[in-house]
């Protein structure tokens, strides 16, 4: 079994060239040869060859053989364990923000009630402190 932070690394690799990225979604129509792939973009051959093995490796497109043909089909399961990732990362990061949100209104309320007080009351303040 696969680091699943080494996964994540493949998968978000895989993900970050546009020709893959097209290749991804013509294969969400359905399995296609690899020259059906390559007919769209303006790559060669042996560059489909190598995106190919970089989705592969990345556990997103699987090759199996019918015949004479090598027919290259989508594997969703990785984007879903992106997805999941990506969730708890968007989970931590809005508490993060909230938390912030509530401090800066409580700041807030704490000017707004000595401002309340006026100059007088800040005075007050500085006795009691003594």
């Amino acid at each position: 079994m696969q680091d699943p932070s080494r996964a994540l690394d493949l998968v978000f690799g895989a993900l970050a060239d546009p020709s893959r990225r097209a290749m991804l979604e013509r294969l969400s129509q359905g399995p296609a040869t690899a020259g059906e792939l390559a007919e769209p973009l303006t790559i060669s051959r042996p560059a489909v060859s190598q995106h190919l093995k970089v989705l592969e490796a990345a556990g997103l497109v699987v090759r199996t053989r019918q015949a004479q043909w090598r027919t290259c089909t989508l594997r969703t399961e990785p984007l879903d364990e992106v997805s999941a990732w990506l969730e708890h990362q968007r989970t931590a990061w809005q508490q993060s923000f909230d938390a912030l949100e509530d401090r800066l209104r409580e700041r807030q309320r704490e000017r707004d009630t000595r401002a309340s007080r006026g100059p007088r009351g800040r005075h007050e303040e500085g006795k009691a402190e003594r």
